[in-house]
């Protein structure tokens, strides 16, 4: 058996915050980091910064929103963009290869911006369709590892307000409904899997003063498995020093180990 380490990081804007990110894959040696909202676009992507220290990279982005990537130890195959559905944005905002035999999908789903608008509408139909995708090109029975910014929390564990924060697109019924319905398909929380206890975030909000101090967090960002690969993880936990540096990105890495 071999130790298998996989992450998870929105960056909020991969340029700005590279120096962290090369940092963490310098401490932490990842096989893989599934990186979000990198905001930029492909010929200004930090490709030949990546590969200098080690890993292979591939990804999709667009100027200033969304923007997906996979950075890996080993040359990742079978890469593919979007839902295939033909919108533009769906292919910065997931992107899926095989890595080490293990298919990859990394999402950065829609935030929604409010529960009335269309664009909670919009983050409603986007997991219905990305069922619809793991229905199509993909099975429970067989390893599969879905990780990325989901802008979710789907337990009242996962924010430090639960009653007032009830009706937020993070924390909405319907959206939570939603992603319990992906996750009957025959995925596994894999960090709730070891870690069942609460106060756990992976964001905490720039625009509320001191949240991270306080612990005014939400945990949104995710890996989960199919129940043959999350029977193979030994560990799974939340690295808060990214956090904690310069000119941080508002989210730091959730990352977990399994033994293959």
């Amino acid at each position: 058996m071999s130790s298998w380490k996989i992450a998870s990081f929105n960056v909020n804007s991969i340029r700005a915050r590279l120096p962290i990110v090369l940092d963490w894959l310098h401490k932490n040696q990842p096989d893989v980091l599934c990186v979000q909202e990198t905001k930029v676009q492909d010929l200004e992507f930090p490709e030949e910064e990546i590969r200098e220290a080690g890993y292979h990279v591939v990804f999709r982005g667009e100027k200033s929103y969304n923007g997906v990537a996979i950075i890996s130890q080993s040359l990742p195959r079978e890469v593919r963009f979007g839902l295939g559905s033909g919108r533009d944005d769906d292919e910065t905002r997931l992107i899926a290869a095989v890595i080490d035999n293990i298919p990859v999908v990394n999402t950065y789903v829609p935030q929604g911006r409010d529960s009335e608008s269309e664009h909670f509408q919009y983050k409603l139909q986007w997991f219905d369709r990305l069922l619809a995708f793991f229905e199509k090109n993909y099975t429970p029975e067989k390893p599969l590892l879905w990780a990325g910014d989901l802008n979710i929390a789907p337990l009242d564990i996962d924010v430090h307000d639960p009653q007032g924060l009830r009706g937020h697109v993070d924390f909405h019924p319907e959206v939570r409904n939603k992603l319990a319905k992906v996750m009957e398909w025959g995925l596994v929380d894999v960090f709730r899997q070891h870690r069942p206890e609460p106060r756990q975030y992976t964001f905490w909000d720039y625009r509320v003063r001191g949240a991270l101090e306080r612990d005014i967090g939400w945990r949104v960002d995710h890996i989960m498995a199919t129940r043959p690969l999350a029977g193979l993880s030994c560990r799974a936990w939340i690295d808060q020093e990214p956090r904690k540096a310069a000119k941080p990105s508002d989210h730091t890495p959730i990352a977990a180990e399994f033994e293959l």
